[in-house]
């Protein structure tokens, strides 16, 4: 186990940091690491993930971000803006692949804020396939260093943010990799209502695509991928239903907004989450970066560096890796729902 005494030579905000890493380390939720791999599959080449814990369906499935080395947090530490990029191109945090069906996403109350598998109630969450559907339709991820702030109420939603980075639904060719950063251009954006929350979904291309050039907002998007929208708007209208909730429900009536309305949502939640982490600590969210220096949760890279390599070195190694979930195979399975319960 690794120790707190290595660290008395930190000064006490970075030791009340370094004890929140430190529990990844020394607890067996977060640290059951007999294999670890790193691998480089972002359009930055700076950027690497470490997974620990197994397989995605391996309840203790992390995947932590490096930078040139040194340990970051993806929701932190990741710059919002694409480097040169244009006006409303953005760099986005791949969490689900296209396809699959387990809920992957930035733990958002963990150190470093790894990706994990999501629970509720003690179990791992998947999507069901709700027919003609197979998971989600497309790639799913977080947009960095954004936050939709649960204290206050949209003004044109009417309700209050989730409480979480703001999502993206990427419609690109390419199958992203869990972990994978890539640059995007936003193209319009949903908003759907989930349990009374504001939960903003950005439609975005990445930048790289072969139809980037082509699309820049809804008309275009309806133009050269017909069906889409209208089937984004039922595939999440109609997802909780296996599960035995009701059907969600839509601000604007299910319609998208266009891109310049994206992109305004999108630099409000950068807005609120610049005030957060320049803000007192959070009785939940982990706000510990390595790039915001005027953050009162800022912690020196190399101090960083000493926590992640007691967890991916120096931690309990002789835990054992998890096994998959048996809940993962049955994926398979189609789920039908009448569209007459839909109101």
């Amino acid at each position: 186990m690794f120790s707190l005494g290595a660290l008395s030579r930190y000064t006490s905000p970075n030791r009340q940091h370094m004890r929140q890493l430190l529990r990844v380390v020394n607890r067996c939720g977060y640290a059951p690491p007999l294999g670890i791999f790193i691998r480089n599959h972002h359009s930055r080449n700076d950027l690497k993930t470490v997974l620990i814990g197994g397989p995605v369906g391996a309840p203790a499935h992390r995947l932590y971000f490096s930078r040139n080395e040194s340990p970051i947090s993806p929701w932190h530490d990741i710059p919002l803006a694409a480097t040169d990029g244009n006006p409303g191109e953005y760099n986005m945090v791949c969490e689900i692949p296209r396809w699959s069906n387990a809920k992957l996403e930035i733990d958002t109350k963990a150190p470093l804020n790894p990706i994990k598998h999501d629970v509720k109630n003690g179990k791992l969450r998947y999507v069901a396939n709700v027919f003609p559907y197979k998971g989600y339709i497309w790639n799913y991820g977080a947009l960095p260093q954004t936050f939709e702030d649960p204290n206050v109420v949209d003004t044109d939603t009417g309700y209050v943010g989730d409480n979480d980075p703001i999502d993206v639904l990427e419609i690109g060719r390419e199958i992203c990799a869990e972990g994978s950063v890539h640059r995007v251009k936003a193209l319009g954006v949903l908003a759907l209502v989930d349990d009374s929350e504001t939960d903003w979904k950005v439609l975005a291309i990445r930048t790289d695509d072969p139809l980037a050039k082509k699309i820049n907002g809804i008309d275009d998007l309806e133009l050269h991928m017909p069906g889409l929208i209208k089937a984004t708007v039922d595939w999440f209208t109609k997802y909780k239903v296996p599960d035995g909730k009701p059907p969600n429900r839509w601000a604007f009536g299910g319609k998208p907004k266009d891109a310049a309305y994206a992109r305004g949502v999108i630099s409000s939640a950068h807005e609120s989450w610049r005030k957060l982490v320049l803000g007192p600590q959070s009785n939940e969210l982990i706000l510990t970066n390595v790039s915001v220096e005027s953050s009162a949760h800022y912690l020196r890279p190399s101090h960083a560096s000493d926590a992640f390599k007691a967890l991916v070195s120096g931690g309990p190694l002789n835990v054992k890796e998890q096994p998959e979930d048996p809940q993962a195979k049955k994926n398979a399975e189609w789920h039908f729902v009448r569209d007459d319960i839909i109101q």
